[in-house]
Parts: structure tokens; sequence; C-alpha cells
């Protein structure tokens, strides 16, 4: 058995108001090309397919295209599931009758989680258990059973795959969630406060391989076949020295053995630091010049129109800050570090320092219900 591994394409993603789609056009390209060249027996997308649950119309007819051209060109079926960036019920529209195409789109959660065989060139078939996120309120819901955390939610469904006969075959497990331990990045959205969404890797160790999605570093926790993919883009200047790609698995009698697959973007995503006129004066081809850059300028003086002038030579500069103007660098990175943190902590800061003491049990679950209502109302 041998397919690809990928993830988190957030199809209509924008980097600080700019549109990727076509940076996402050529990657997906790139994958289906990918999938060609290796003669996969399958594609699995684990979650954060599009970048919001409504996506854009254009998002919507770039992937009518890759998937015509995997699933109707190659016959190369596709295993594609919801993630919490996702809405569960649009993705998966239609989806029962496009399963007779070799297209499985798994948006909402089911009871028991759904088994799907694919047939291997080579004769080494394997099942796949789609498992698309779902809050723990809505596992309790569907089984029937009394769980509060993402760790006992997918306990239960894994309990399920664990329980179906596989008739000796290999089982692959494609989730999306967030392993204790995992290396975040600035472009993934939580899926809960706290920490309360953190998973061990220990509940996967059983399978033959199991496809992540979520976070956008390939990267594995646990074991090697527990694996994320990453995303096939860089989504935020915190993964500038990411190396995206995507994995080519293959699984023979039940063990995995992958390869990394690298992806090549139409442009890269860089931070650039110096003084103005370094920088407008440097030595760089073409290529680099039209990157996504944001740039830190050292100028301890004020400057007219550093953005413009900086255009100039780099027409996709998206972000500027003006470090140099910072008497105390050490204040700026202390300013960068409390912006990174959450609404939860934030706030359990401040209460401690207007009232003297921590907040009690109670009051942090008040707060997390609070928040996550929040949340939701924006997303």
């Amino acid at each position: 058995m041998k397919f690809l591994h990928t993830s988190d394409w957030h199809i209509g993603r924008q980097l600080h108001n700019h549109s990727l789609l076509e940076d996402q056009r050529v990657v997906l390209g790139q994958i289906v090309d990918l999938a060609e060249r290796h003669q996969v027996d399958a594609l699995v997308v684990a979650g954060d397919v599009f970048d919001r649950s409504v996506p854009p119309s254009q998002a919507i007819e770039l992937l009518d295209e890759i998937l015509a051209r995997l699933v109707k060109d190659l016959a190369i079926p596709v295993i594609m599931i919801a993630g919490n960036h996702d809405g569960a019920q649009r993705l998966a529209f239609a989806s029962k009758h496009m399963q007779q195409s070799g297209l499985y789109i798994v948006g909402p959660l089911s009871n028991p989680p759904q088994a799907i065989r694919i047939k291997s060139k080579q004769g080494d078939d394997a099942v796949f258990y789609p498992l698309p996120y779902a809050e723990p309120a809505l596992v309790r819901e569907l089984y029937g059973l009394e769980l509060t955390s993402h760790q006992q939610a997918m306990q239960v469904l894994l309990d399920k795959v664990a329980e179906d006969d596989s008739q000796g075959l290999s089982k692959v497990v494609v989730a999306h969630c967030f392993l204790d331990g995992g290396d975040e990045s600035d472009s993934e959205r939580p899926l809960s406060i706290g920490g309360a969404d953190k998973i061990s890797p220990r509940l996967f160790s059983e399978f033959s391989y199991t496809a992540l999605g979520h976070l956008h570093g390939p990267q594995y926790k646990g074991q090697p076949h527990i694996r994320y993919s990453g995303s096939p883009l860089k989504y935020s200047f915190s993964e500038q020295h990411q190396a995206k790609s995507v994995s080519l698995v293959t699984i023979t009698q039940g063990k995995a053995e992958f390869e990394l697959l690298p992806l090549r973007p139409l442009r890269d995503v860089r931070v650039i630091e110096g003084y103005l006129d370094e920088l407008l004066q440097a030595e760089l081809d073409e290529q680099a010049r039209q990157d996504y850059l944001m740039v830190r300028l050292l100028d301890k003086s004020a400057i007219l129109d550093a953005m413009g002038k900086l255009r100039e030579v780099y027409p996709n500069v998206l972000h500027l800050e003006r470090t140099g103007l910072m008497a105390n660098k050490q204040q700026l990175e202390l300013n960068r570090q409390h912006m990174s943190r959450d609404e939860f902590d934030m706030f359990s800061d401040f209460f401690s320092q207007v009232s003297g003491e921590d907040l009690s049990d109670e009051q942090r679950e008040v707060l997390l219900q609070t928040i996550s209502q929040l949340h939701e109302r924006v997303y």
C-alpha cells in the first residue's frame, strides 16, 4: 500500500490580507504531479481543506479542479476529512454519491467511524479510518457517554477503530487533532483554551500508520508512524524555517515506511532584517525579490514612507517592524511574547495582579466556557 499523506491546505487563506490562491494552485498542482509520478494507491488530506467554514467561490473552484485531476483523470482515490477550520456539513455535500468515483469526503463524525478499504496495486490492501475533527461535546452526544476532554473523546473513537474487523489488513487512522508535545506555529487556530485539546500520542501506537492534520510543521510524536504531514505552504512568518513537503507512505505487512517529498512554493515566506539602505542595495535574484517578506528595520531615525521605498525593490513586503526605533529591544521581545499568549493566560495574569490571588477552579471553568463561546461567535 502506497499513499500520499498531506493536510492543512487552507484553500482561500490570506497572508497579511494578501490572497494566496495563486500560490495554492501551484503547490497543489505539484501534489497531483507527485501522486502520478509515484503511482500511489490513494491520497489522504487530514483536515483543514479550506481556511474557513464558508469558503470563497474561488477556493471551491480550485478544490474542484484538483480533485478532478486526481479522481477523474488519474483514478487515484482521495480520502479527505474535515478539520477545525472546515464547515463539516458543507464539505461533505453529496459525499455519499461521490464515493462511487473514489472520492471519500468525511465531514461530520459518524457512529461507528467509517472504514474505507483501499486496494493496492501490489496486493497489500489497507483499511482507512477517517476521524474528522469533533468537539468532545459532539462525541459525547453521538455515543451517549460521559466525557469532557479531547483525550477522552479520541479514546472512544480509537476504541471503535480497534474493535473493527479489518480482516487482517493494515489499519490507517486519519485524524485532525493536537498531540501533546507538538510544535505549533502562529497560523494554527487553537482547538480549545487552557491546554484541554492535547491528546497523548500513545493512543495511536497500535495502528500501522496515523495520518494527522492540524500542526503546520512536518513532525512525528511518540513513534515515527504517528505523523503530521504539515501544510503545503508557509501560512505565517513563524513558519519561515519550515521545509514544506508531503509524506509518501508505504505499508508492507503492517509496517510503515515514509519519505518526505519536498514542495516548491511560487514565493517563499521570509523575515529579513537590516538598515534600509543596505536592504535596498542588496544583490538578490528576481525570485528572492518576489518572496513574501516581513522586514525588520534597524534604522533608529524616522524614515518617510519606508514601506513604499521597500516595495519598489521588494513588491511583496507584507509587514514592517521598526525595531531600531525601540530603545529597549528586550522590551520588544517581551511585547512579542505577550502578544503570542492566549486570552486565558492573559486574563489569568490580570486577575492575579488585581486581586492578589489565582483563579479558583470554578472561576477557571467559567472563564474557559466564556472564551470558547466568544471564539465560536467569531469563527
